[in-house]
């Protein structure tokens, strides 16, 4: 019995490293260019030739629990920003009061009602979109940013600057993020563990079109740009409408930009992990801005590299005891899922920057995080099999197209 059962577990470790040993070369080719990435953005002070070089819009819908930090970080930029349009799609709590009351205070502040939201459209690009409809001409940039962001002083500054000298047509920045309870910290960071693994460092080249991130938390694009891509029409129907805008805007011929901004802008997107894992993980896949073939690699690739490494070793450690198995196979998949599981507990400390830690208790969850890895990947699987029938609030037709 013993015999049978290493011949059938040298064949599944045979099998298992044909599945993996191909991801493992791809996620070493990404990870290998994280040390000549562009460093993390600082802030920056305008220059008079910024003067009312920026037209902000704010998409919000029932943000009151959490949109003060942004309007009081956006109050906070300087001369660079011409006007701050605040597209409130009806909100049934103290968002339109909050907007009118630092309004008072900045006249840059102007609030608007997106036009009732067509079938065909998502929420949230369609407020983008009204508010770049509503923006003024003389504004050379459009700036994106989410009302759970909080702009710290420099960021517009920096972002433009850094565009304009490295001549982006659209660029986004990755955040710093605010996390609160031990189930935020052990499962957050395992979820955009997936994207690193997916794609390039922020700050490194930008790849084929096809392969593009963005983030609409903080998402920068020229006017003129915009306007030839005809707003926000080609994301309509996309619940990642920032990575769909920008891979469009890629195919069309424009740099697109995606940045680090640990130092210029924070976010606390979520509380707790249920929600974590109900919202964040619902976007995650990125479906709407891939083909099938993607969405199939890229299951591949986190199943190979992210969910299987520890669920490897962790069996290996329960069957040693009672079976003797030697296999060559064996050994070296054994090897390489340590190779693996070493790879991704020192990336948290790439990762670390990336997280707010000054008024958290509770941090010391994230060392533990590659441990919610299998769950991470199970999240991007289910999202991927799935389309959205509620997002923030909105309720959606099933057989909509995403």
């Amino acid at each position: 019995m013993n015999q049978d059962f290493s011949i059938v577990a040298g064949a599944v470790c045979f099998g298992l490293l044909l599945l993996q040993v191909p991801a493992t070369f791809i996620l070493l080719s990404r990870l290998f260019k994280g040390p000549f990435r562009q460093p993390p953005l600082s802030p920056l002070s305008p220059t008079p030739d910024l003067i009312g070089a920026v037209s902000v819009v704010v998409p919000t819908l029932n943000e009151a629990k959490r949109i003060s930090p942004c309007l009081a970080g956006l109050s906070r930029q300087s001369y660079e920003v011409r006007e701050i349009i605040i597209v409130d799609s009806y909100s049934q709590d103290a968002t339109p009061d909050l907007v009118k009351e630092i309004q008072q205070k900045d006249p840059r502040f102007r609030l608007i009602n997106d036009d009732p939201l067509p079938k065909d459209w998502v929420g949230r690009p369609w407020a983008l979109h009204n508010g770049f409809l509503y923006s003024s001409e003389e504004s050379e940039w459009i700036l994106g940013i989410d009302a759970d962001t909080q702009p710290q002083p420099g960021l517009v500054a920096s972002l433009v600057k850094t565009a304009e000298a490295q001549g982006y047509d659209l660029v986004s920045l990755s955040p710093q993020f605010i996390l609160q309870y031990p189930g935020e910290w052990w499962l957050q960071p395992a979820l955009l563990m997936t994207l690193l693994y997916r794609f390039d460092p922020a700050g490194t080249n930008n790849q084929s079109p096809e392969r593009v991130m963005a983030n609409g938390q903080c998402f920068l694009c020229r006017r003129s740009v915009l306007a030839a891509l005809g707003g926000y029409t080609s994301a309509r129907s996309s619940f990642c409408d920032d990575v769909t805008l920008a891979r469009y805007a890629a195919t069309q011929g424009y740099k697109v930009g995606f940045l680090d901004g640990a130092k210029v802008i924070k976010v606390r997107m979520y509380e707790g992990m249920a929600q974590t894992w109900k919202e964040w993980g619902r976007s995650l896949d990125l479906k709407d801005a891939a083909s099938f073939s993607q969405i199939l690699g890229d299951l591949w690739l986190l199943l190979s590299v992210q969910a299987l490494p520890l669920l490897i070793v962790f069996t290996y450690l329960l069957i040693s005891p009672f079976f003797s198995v030697s296999a060559f196979s064996l050994v070296l998949l054994l090897r390489l899922n340590l190779f693996l599981v070493v790879i991704r507990f020192a990336l948290l400390f790439a990762i670390a920057p990336s997280y707010d830690r000054t008024n958290s208790k509770s941090n010391w969850t994230f060392w533990l995080s590659p441990l919610a890895d299998p769950l991470a990947f199970l999240r991007i699987l289910l999202s991927s099999l799935n389309k959205p029938t509620q997002w923030r609030g909105r309720i959606y037709e099933k057989k909509q197209k995403t």
